[in-house]
């Protein structure tokens, strides 16, 4: 047996220990790499340097793999919306719930997969909780009563986390531009309400991110007419 040098020693790399934080950061960032399809126990063990076995021992099985990456994007979430600088809500609550809910959006828009994961989840995360328990928080401050912040919440939804099921999602801007125009050709006649709206929406922005629209504005255009809508009901006192 060959003896250790002292160069062998300076060389060699301390080994991480597994943790279940470590674990989670990987999986995350596998999924943000190759998408959720390709986060299996096998992908996320070769991914961390160890035994698929090894995992086990920090998460049960993949579906406690999915509830841990739920609370790593929570705790980027929460870490994000505590950044934000707005008013304070007693002065202008909708400024500050837009600031929020956009620094939300932007911790959703690193990592794609995410919504598909939070709206599988049975069980509801303290950081969760605690997000619309902020939410609440911010609108009593802006003078909304109790009834009217439970009417809210459900009014705003996912999108007070930053996202929302798009009525049109394909894959890529190529992809909704094809379908766009094989709409026009071939179902004018059929559907000329539809085709006339996508025709304009072609032509007034080519280059949107869903081929067809600018998804980003549209979440800020839908998020804008929730929050004077509620102001609005707030001020009548309904």
């Amino acid at each position: 047996m060959t003896p250790r040098t002292e160069a062998d020693e300076q060389t060699e790399q301390p080994r991480i220990p597994l943790s279940r934080r470590r674990v989670l950061r990987a999986a995350v960032g596998l999924a943000d790499r190759e998408g959720l399809d390709a986060l299996t126990m096998r992908r996320l063990a070769q991914e961390v340097g160890a035994e698929a076995m090894s995992l086990y021992h920090h998460v049960a099985n993949k579906e406690a793999v999915l509830d841990g990456v739920v609370e790593v994007v929570l705790g980027e979430v929460m870490a994000a919306v505590d950044e934000v600088e707005a008013p304070p809500p007693e002065d202008d609550w909708q400024a500050l719930m837009r600031a929020r809910i956009l620094a939300a959006r932007e911790v959703f828009l690193r990592h794609r997969w995410a919504p598909r994961v939070f709206e599988t989840r049975a069980s509801t995360s303290p950081l969760f909780i605690a997000y619309y328990d902020d939410i609440v928080a911010i609108l009593r401050a802006g003078g909304f009563s109790f009834d009217l912040t439970h009417r809210a919440l459900h009014v705003l939804g996912s999108r007070a986390l930053g996202f929302t099921q798009e009525l049109f999602q394909p894959d890529g801007a190529q992809t909704a531009n094809d379908t766009a125009a094989a709409m026009m050709e071939q179902m004018a006649d059929r559907f000329p309400n539809i085709v006339g709206m996508l025709a304009d929406a072609v032509h007034d922005d080519p280059d949107g991110t869903l081929g067809f629209c600018d998804d980003q504005f549209e979440f800020e255009f839908a998020l804008d007419l929730i929050l004077e809508g509620l102001e609005r009901r707030r001020v009548a006192g309904s």
